[in-house]
């Protein structure tokens, strides 16, 4: 798969799975399949919604922001993405960067979703691994071969942790890309989280 394909692919990926956490309770439940597969349903007219919603692509990133607070379980996912280094760091940076990833992700793949304009997401079937629900869909975008995403909700907790494109974990992506932007920093979670936003 080419960079370029895996790139847009995770863009309406993504943006349908933000959409899928605005529309989770806050209270923690057990999914059954056909709740599941109602709430990916939900979750493509919300980010469709905000897609045609005509507003500026700045109004859209803080839109998309806000789902991403409320509804995923952003401090998880900031912990894994930074990998070790999150356990060597303050409460305060490790807050901090928190807040400031929320910030890049929502720029990051904001920017991109005005692209994805009639694109379709088909749920195909929902299956339950340990604490998880693996809801299985085709992506079908225009111009582009369907291809599969895998939407991955925490059971216990209720909120979106990852997403699979065809595979490929897209928090094992950004692992990878905030890994290379430590470096970069040369290791300062300081410096890291001033070049996020």
């Amino acid at each position: 798969m080419s960079n370029h394909l895996l790139t847009r692919r995770s863009l309406i990926a993504s943006g349908a799975a933000f959409a899928m956490a605005s529309v989770m309770p806050v209270a923690a439940f057990a999914f059954s399949t056909a709740q599941a597969e109602t709430l990916i349903g939900k979750a493509v007219s919300e980010i469709n919604g905000i897609i045609n919603s005509g507003k500026s692509e700045n109004q859209m990133y803080v839109d998309f922001e806000k789902v991403l607070t409320r509804y995923a379980d952003t401090a998880s996912i900031a912990r894994s993405v930074l990998g070790p280094t999150a356990r060597t760091v303050s409460s305060g940076q490790l807050n901090a960067f928190t807040k400031a990833f929320q910030t890049y992700v929502a720029r990051k793949y904001g920017s991109r979703f005005r692209e994805f304009i009639g694109g379709e997401i088909k749920v195909n079937r929902t299956q339950k691994v340990n604490s998880i629900y693996d809801v299985q869909c085709t992506a079908i975008l225009k111009g582009e071969a369907p291809f599969a995403i895998s939407f991955i909700v925490h059971d216990a907790s209720g909120k979106f942790i990852d997403l699979q494109i065809e595979g490929i974990s897209l928090l094992k992506s950004e692992r990878a890309e905030i890994g290379a932007l430590l470096d970069k920093a040369g290791g300062s979670i300081d410096k890291l989280t001033a070049s996020l936003v």
